[in-house]
């Protein structure tokens, strides 16, 4: 007669579970910082598109309002006539709106950017952006100039 050979169960060893585990572990290390980035470029084209519509509604408003620009950008929305209903949030902020500096006729907007944290400071009487820092941090719109901190000119 045949040897009795005992059962096996269908599950699966301590070690079997162990080595699933490290598997899943090391695809979500490696597949979590593109992603990241990912969500990031989404963010900093939203924080593009935004910051034009703000910067069309900022001309609008200096156009209507005998060519004074407003002191904040909440004022956009209630000005007649009606530019804007809502100041979007910034992207890389939460839920505070994109910061914004004026001196007349110049105007600076801008959003944090990846770095998550304001180099611009304000906007000269000539239209000059001030900022630490180099010129790729923050996303803005201006109808000023803006230079990094060698004097080389960063564009808008």
């Amino acid at each position: 007669m045949g040897e009795v050979r005992p059962q096996r169960d269908a599950a699966f060893t301590l070690i079997e579970m162990v080595i699933v585990i490290a598997v899943i572990a090391t695809l979500i290390g490696v597949l979590l910082p593109s992603f990241r980035g990912t969500q990031d470029e989404a963010a900093e084209q939203r924080a593009r598109s935004e910051l034009r519509t703000i910067a069309t509604a900022l001309e609008s408003y200096y156009i209507h309002n005998s060519n004074v620009l407003p002191s904040a950008l909440s004022s956009l929305t209630t000005a007649s006539p009606r530019i804007i209903t809502v100041i979007p949030d910034d992207p890389f902020n939460g839920t505070t709106d994109y910061q914004y500096y004026t001196t007349a006729p110049y105007y600076v907007v801008f959003s944090i950017g990846r770095d998550r944290a304001a180099d611009i400071s304000g906007i000269s009487n000539s239209g000059q952006v001030t900022e630490s820092g180099d010129c790729t941090e923050d996303i803005l719109v201006t109808n000023g100039t803006r230079t990094d901190t060698s004097g080389n000119s960063c564009g808008n």
